[in-house]
């Protein structure tokens, strides 16, 4: 009777799941009866029990009680589906060893799971409100959202992986968002999953943990297309990269599309190997950058439009968007979050949304949106510009090629920053300041009589600005 109970919910669940989830998941279970209002299961790892307990566990409760047994709920334990007195464990760092399998014993309370929206893998929740058609496009983030869609439409890509990189809101997760929602639109076959770095080296913890590294390279090397948010994160964690650099090998031999974030360029990223850096840098590499005036106003009016659906009737002096484009440069989250207060507060004490009223209301953002530039912004920008290291640019290196880029990157430092003139010495490679107070003087000579100079210098205080 067993056998055909839980054939049954077996064939609806092949149905129902697809015939790879089922292979994956279901099929290694073994079927231990119904007592008491409890089904019985036994899984070969508490990785794979767990995370039929968290995704399916309702649908085969369902199964089973529709078929005229009453279940109330599921046990799982942890024990070989086949009678199996011993088995290899890959630690993933070593040779495999023997290890006996203990008896059946009760599987831990499976934590509460995030998942991905209708995606069936264990990944990060997308939000509803990060998709294509209301990511505002504009120059500083073109050729970031060209490639993103070109990732999320069907056919060949030809780099792998996207590497996107830059700083606090200016898109790139909801690019990431963006990409996994078309997919599932356009191919909902495709097995994608989506998740932050510190997620993935919680994965590989916990199945170091229960030595189910099988089941934690099954998952992570059997989708095709892993997003991986905050790459950073992993730097410092060798254990982390080692495994993460053979799935990325893995999945790329197999022809399998990797979408990457950053705070930073790989090459930047502290206590990454260089191998893997190599890895990162060997697809696309795009720099989304902060976001211009037009960008920020562009955004600014695109989701007015949604806030007044939410708030109908309540009227937008003109020149109230300009001026919060204009203040509110550093970061689109903070943008996106003052307009929602604003038309808040406007609905709650039955205001119109003037210049008077945006002040009072955003006095606090206002402040905390001043444009701070840092000396790091500075140097990363100015070695950009000029297309050389900032490893050179700290170093001792004196050829004009460096050392000029290095005295502009010192003048600005001084011009655009509050730092002390020794502070800034130190931060350039534990320079005197007797140096900083010789490049700035000769960076002021310069602009009077080298228009190229003037120029440079005048193009970058407007990047570091914006």
């Amino acid at each position: 009777m067993s056998a055909d109970l839980w054939g049954r919910v077996c064939d609806e669940l092949r149905f129902a799941i697809g015939q790879d989830a089922f292979k994956n998941w279901i099929d290694p279970l073994e079927f231990r009866g119904c007592e008491d209002g409890v089904a019985r299961l036994a899984a070969p790892t508490p990785f794979i029990g767990n995370w039929v307990s968290q995704h399916y566990g309702e649908r085969i409760q369902k199964i089973i009680s529709k078929s005229g047994t009453n279940v109330v709920r599921l046990d799982f334990t942890v024990c070989p589906a086949k009678t199996v007195t011993a088995k290899p464990v890959h630690s993933g760092f070593s040779e495999p060893k023997v290890e006996f399998v203990p008896q059946a014993q009760p599987m831990a309370k499976p934590s509460a799971a995030v998942q991905t929206a209708d995606l069936d893998l264990p990944g990060s929740p997308l939000d509803a409100k990060y998709k294509f058609d209301n990511f505002v496009v504009g120059k500083p983030n073109e050729l970031a959202h060209a490639a993103a869609r070109r990732v999320a439409e069907p056919g060949p890509v030809t780099f792998n992986p996207l590497f996107l990189y830059g700083g606090v809101g200016l898109g790139k997760t909801h690019l990431m968002h963006a990409i996994a929602w078309q997919i599932q639109e356009t191919r909902p076959d495709a097995r994608v999953l989506y998740l932050s770095a510190e997620q993935f080296m919680y994965r590989f913890v916990q199945a170091l943990r229960f030595k189910d590294m099988h089941g934690f390279k099954q998952l992570f090397r059997s989708v095709d297309v892993l997003m991986v948010d905050d790459v950073q994160f992993i730097g410092g964690k060798d254990s982390t990269q080692e495994e993460f650099f053979h799935t990325f090998n893995a999945l790329v031999d197999q022809n399998r599309q990797i979408v990457i974030t950053s705070d930073r360029p790989p090459n930047e990223i502290q206590g990454i190997e260089d191998r893997i850096i190599s890895r990162l840098q060997s697809g696309l590499v795009v720099d989304v950058h902060p976001t211009d005036y037009e960008l920020r106003l562009g955004i600014l009016q695109s989701k007015a439009e949604a806030q007044a659906r939410l708030h109908p009737g309540i009227d937008v002096d003109h020149g109230v968007f300009e001026y919060l484009a204009m203040r509110i440069s550093s970061n689109v989250r903070v943008l996106e979050g003052a307009l929602t207060r604003l038309f808040a507060f406007a609905s709650l004490v039955g205001r119109k949304i003037d210049m008077d009223m945006s002040q009072e209301c955003l006095s606090d953002i206002l402040r905390a949106s001043e444009r701070k530039v840092t000396i790091d912004e500075i140097i990363r920008k100015v070695a950009e510009h000029y297309n050389v290291r900032m490893a050179d640019l700290l170093g001792p290196r004196r050829a004009r090629s460096v050392s000029r880029p290095r005295q502009v990157a010192m003048f600005l430092s001084k011009s655009l920053t509050t730092k002390s003139l020794p502070e800034i010495g130190r931060r350039f490679g534990g320079r005197d300041h007797t140096t900083v107070i010789h490049a700035v003087r000769k960076v002021e000579e310069l602009r009077v009589i080298d228009a190229q100079i003037s120029d440079d210098v005048e193009l970058l205080r407007r990047m570091l600005e914006a």
